[in-house]
């Protein structure tokens, strides 16, 4: 489990209340963590485990019971159909990058590492950071820190990105770094940078809306009393997630019938998130941030 330290795996596979001859999806396979576990509770039943990542494929699973998709999970309903499957009993998503990606330095990830300014997690991709930041504009480079990174100076630190690249292209890590590092508060310079980290990451993957399109999905997928199971890391995911749960809308918009009582596809099993330990976060720092939601369901939707 060195290629990525799962996170609240007793938690997770409580929350996904296993079925022995259950079909599952684990759809951020990453290191296989959690999917080990899985198909350890399994015996005539089916994983299929979902990453766009190339190196998560080169560190899969041989196991007669799994089958790893390489595709992102905002198709989740066409990936599953592909391999004849069109209703399962749980699903796990645990969102965000991997460790192997953060420690990776050519992805471009890292914090600690200098390396080329990529954070593509599907590689096939044409598109990426170095590309965001040489040729938005300060207009768009503003929407994704402000939307992204949640920067109240966006507009400032964009115009700092665009002047210093009519100068010298910024093609790596450190590049970004040295470019806007005197908008980094001294005593907050580790969070300064994640945030800003994030923003880009965001805006490459598309992850805020590949997220939503497959919390819209899942209720298509899941049979009745089905599991839910999404762990989040900031508040632009833990946001839809929690939204999409307590109301069936990523808006977090309710709907009632006729008789007052909540139209939603899901029923949230716990009323807050799940936390880690402070013995897990000892463990596993990346854990800190961790949020666990868990929902079953429902049988009155189709």
């Amino acid at each position: 489990m060195s290629y990525h330290n799962p996170v609240l795996l007793d938690e997770c596979i409580e929350g996904l209340n296993i079925n022995p001859s259950g079909i599952y999806a684990d759809l951020t396979f990453g290191g296989g963590g959690h999917s080990k576990v899985i198909l350890d509770q399994l015996k005539d039943g089916h994983l299929y485990g979902f990453d766009q990542d190339t190196d998560a494929h080169n560190n899969t699973l041989e196991h007669p019971n799994f089958t790893l998709i390489k595709g992102n999970f905002r198709y989740l309903k066409k990936l599953l159909r592909l391999q004849g499957v069109r209703k399962i009993d749980g699903i796990l998503a645990d969102l965000g990058i991997s460790s192997h990606q953060i420690d990776e330095a050519t992805r471009g990830f890292s914090l600690r590492f200098e390396g080329p300014l990529d954070m593509r997690m599907n590689q096939a991709l044409s598109f990426n950071a170095a590309d965001l930041v040489n040729t938005y504009t300060q207009e768009e480079i503003t929407r994704v820190l402000k939307d992204f990174g949640e920067f109240g100076n966006a507009w400032h630190i964009a115009g700092k990105i665009v002047v210093s690249r009519e100068c010298k292209k910024i093609e790596t890590t450190e590049d970004l770094k040295q470019c806007i590092i005197s908008f980094a508060p001294r005593n907050k310079h580790g969070q300064f940078w994640a945030r800003i980290f994030q923003a880009f990451r965001i805006e490459v993957n598309e992850e805020i809306k590949a997220l939503e399109e497959m919390l819209l999905q899942t209720s298509e997928v899941l049979k009745p009393e089905g599991r839910l199971v999404v762990i989040s890391y900031h508040s632009l995911e833990d946001r839809p997630v929690k939204n999409f749960l307590r109301s069936g809308k990523i808006n977090g918009e309710q709907e009632k019938d006729f008789f007052g009582k909540l139209i939603r596809p899901f029923e949230p099993v716990n009323r807050k998130p799940i936390l880690p330990t402070e013995e897990e976060i000892q463990v596993n720092p990346r854990a800190r941030s961790a949020k666990l939601r868990v929902a079953t369901r429902n049988h009155d939707e189709t």
